[in-house]
């Protein structure tokens, strides 16, 4: 398997991942869940693309902003989304929320919905910032299999089958963001991650 370009994740090589995203390429870089598999969440070739890279089926990517003032561009923010992320965001959490802007059908499957979150990790917030804002954010594994905590996991799935590889050290809390869906009448939690559902329910409860 060819081995990709791995840079550290300094700040020249964070704006060439970002040039690479711009141009429809695709890269990986860290966030404080799991190493993230990436690309521009509003270019159609792109995004089909990542979903080749990493054996998806029809099932939604998730989107990362760089902030919560971007993620309200891309997705609806109820008072109720408002107060959770105004406790969690940046951080582990996504939120299941109605779409603001048209997403290529292989980032929403056809859905009126997309998964937003604002990491908490400098690398992946600058680079979602050089981006234009807002980039996918879904695990870099082949479908599957576990998410990366570090560059060589990710390596050893996605091989030099992305552009770029932006090393940053293993991600700290090594485990997928907790879900949160706020598109119904009653919220639910979709999956528990680094914030457990009690947090989450205490929020939801004001």
């Amino acid at each position: 398997m060819k081995r990709p370009r791995v840079l550290k994740a300094v700040e020249e090589a964070i704006i060439e991942a970002a040039e690479i995203v711009r141009g429809g390429g695709v890269v990986v870089y860290p966030t404080e869940t799991v190493y993230g598999l990436g690309c521009d969440p509003l270019n159609p070739e792109a995004v089909y693309r990542l979903l080749r890279v990493k054996g998806r089926g029809r099932k939604p990517l998730p989107v990362a902003a760089s902030s919560v003032e971007r993620a309200r561009e891309i997705a609806y923010f109820t008072p109720l989304a408002e107060r959770v992320a105004s406790l969690f965001l940046p951080g582990p959490l996504m939120l299941i929320l109605r779409a603001k802007v048209q997403f290529p059908r292989g980032v929403t499957c056809g859905l009126e919905t997309v998964g937003v979150r604002v990491p908490d990790h400098p690398v992946a917030l600058r680079l979602a910032e050089l981006s234009g804002g807002c980039l996918v954010s879904t695990s870099a594994n082949k479908s599957g299999e576990p998410p990366p905590r570090d560059v060589e996991e990710a390596v050893a799935q996605i091989g030099g089958e992305v552009d770029l590889i932006l090393d940053a050290g293993p991600s700290p809390l090594g485990r997928p963001s907790t879900i949160l869906d706020l598109t119904s009448e009653k919220p639910r939690v979709l999956r528990e991650g680094p914030i457990p559902v009690e947090r989450v329910l205490e929020a939801l409860r004001g």
